[in-house]
């Protein structure tokens, strides 16, 4: 049987149209005509990168601190269990900061 025979053309267009209705339903899962009017509307992709911006922003803000936070505390806990190296740099930059009290003497 070649290509051109009806039964096998009937095959084709069903499995094309099984496609097309597979790429139908992921488009609606994916929200697609919500992303095409986000790139179409210019002021809505204004306010759209904007929040974005600001969350990125808060997000990289609090991460720091929270982070600098955390390594503060374990040198503080690490200093006050006397651990040899972190005990002797911070009582390093202790007599530093008082000699800078002092004068610089």
């Amino acid at each position: 049987m070649s290509k051109d025979h009806p039964f096998e053309l009937r095959h084709e267009v069903t499995r094309l149209n099984k496609q097309l209705e597979d790429i139908s339903i992921a488009l609606r899962k994916g929200d697609f005509k919500d992303l095409v009017e986000n790139y179409t509307d210019w002021k809505r992709r204004i306010i759209s990168n904007f929040t974005a911006g600001v969350a990125r922003g808060l997000g990289l803000s609090v991460g720091t601190v929270v982070v600098i936070a955390l390594l503060t505390w374990i040198a503080s806990v690490m200093a006050s269990l006397g651990v040899p190296y972190v005990s002797d740099f911070f009582d390093y930059m202790g007599s530093l900061i008082q000699q800078g009290r002092n004068g610089g003497a």
